[in-house]
């Protein structure tokens, strides 16, 4: 069973900088793929970013592309999502996935299987 605790989170200012971490519980954690979603009021939860074990391939979201970072301590047993240049539409609750699927990164919420509890992000313009 995997448990996943976010932190990182909290109130910026638009083009401040934010590292969220994911620390998992789980001794095989270099086995799982893991993501980064993101889920606004009144919107439904969708993909940031993600990384694939095995080959570390990292695939992001358009919108993210070029400001977000997602990398993988398989030491530490944790994901990070390194957010630079934050807009005010990236205010949101950030949540940490693993999952065990072969291929690429995938984007699909149904291809993880555990999920943190979230983190807020909150860039002010």
């Amino acid at each position: 069973q995997v448990q996943l605790v976010e932190s990182g989170g909290g109130l910026v200012q638009a083009e401040d900088s934010l590292r969220l971490s994911c620390v998992a519980s789980v001794r095989t954690f270099s086995s799982y793929n893991m993501a980064w979603f993101r889920q606004a009021p009144g919107k439904e939860r969708e993909f940031v970013a993600a990384i694939s074990v095995g080959t570390g391939a990292t695939r992001y979201a358009d919108s993210v592309k070029g400001r977000f970072t997602i990398s993988k301590d398989n030491v530490k047993n944790t994901v990070y999502l390194q957010m630079n240049g934050l807009k005010p539409e990236d205010t949101a609750v950030y949540y940490c996935a693993a999952g065990v699927y072969w291929g690429i990164p995938s984007v699909h919420t149904t291809n993880y299987g555990t999920w943190g509890q979230g983190t807020q992000v909150t860039v002010s313009s």
